[in-house]
């Protein structure tokens, strides 16, 4: 059995960004999938909480089984779950233009809303944006124009870019930016650094509201840092993704730690 560092010990759950700190690309980072077994072995619950949108839950569990790491759906929270929740909870709105793949689409279907794609109706409710990979220019008029019509926006985060082994992708920031540079209109960010994606994390994991004991480790400071800040969570940063070292010691307030990997982090050499 593999030996937990002394931080890691401080705590009763991780909840882990996905890309950049588990994975790049379709490649477990260094001493990963080691690290997260020692976690399971020493009873610690695991949660995996993702601004990528262009999968549902079940998707990166199977991703996750086929790298080498144990998981079920309830462990993984998607920024998708997450727009469903807002959407849900918000009650105003009961239609939709949704810029997303098909799990976005039913996330937003699944909260109650009606989704209008491509139909001649009066302006939606709500516009949700979130990337994905088979995004289009007529997608970005659409939204553009739903906004300007009068419906509110939503996105599934602000990372500009993920990390990929040839190079950062564009992610859901980079499209709704666009969107809020042509309509004037800033958008709800149901993703990290907003707090629910942790607190639905925390409640799977059944941890005490009052005390849950719990480390978010991730490779962003605007969204895995900030996020863990806004659930009043310790974050950690791992430099596997998007942030430099030179970044994470000059950030204000400064991450509980800052390791290479989450290796390095979380498992004693």
């Amino acid at each position: 059995m593999s030996t937990l560092t002394a931080l890691a010990r401080r705590y009763d759950h991780v909840l882990l960004d996905l890309d950049g700190c588990v994975w790049v690309g379709d490649e477990p980072t260094p001493g990963a999938v080691e690290t997260i077994l020692a976690l399971r072995e020493a009873g610690m619950g695991v949660a995996f909480v993702t601004n990528d949108g262009r999968h549902a839950g079940e998707d990166y569990v199977q991703k996750l089984w086929r790298l080498g790491f144990r998981a079920s759906v309830e462990e993984v929270v998607t920024v998708g779950g997450a727009i469903q929740y807002l959407l849900a909870e918000t009650g105003r709105w009961r239609s939709a233009h949704v810029v997303g793949a098909a799990s976005m689409h039913r996330h937003v279907a699944d909260a109650g809303l009606h989704i209008v794609n491509g139909r001649d109706v009066p302006a939606p409710d709500v516009v949700v944006v979130a990337a994905h990979d088979d995004f289009d220019y007529g997608e970005l008029r659409d939204a553009v124009q739903a906004v300007l019509a009068g419906a509110e926006l939503v996105c599934a985060g602000r990372d500009a870019v993920f990390p990929m082994p040839g190079g950062p992708w564009p992610g859901t920031g980079a499209v709704v930016a666009a969107v809020e540079a042509a309509t004037g209109v800033r958008a709800v960010n149901a993703g990290k650094p907003a707090a629910q994606p942790f607190l639905t994390a925390l409640d799977r994991l059944g941890a005490d509201p009052a005390d849950p004991r719990a480390l978010v480790v991730g490779d962003r400071l605007d969204s895995d840092a900030e996020g863990a800040r806004a659930a009043g969570l310790d974050g950690a940063i791992v430099l596997t993704g998007a942030t430099s070292e030179a970044e994470a010691r000059a950030a204000e307030p400064a991450p509980v730690a800052i390791a290479a990997s989450l290796a390095d982090l979380l498992l004693a050499r």
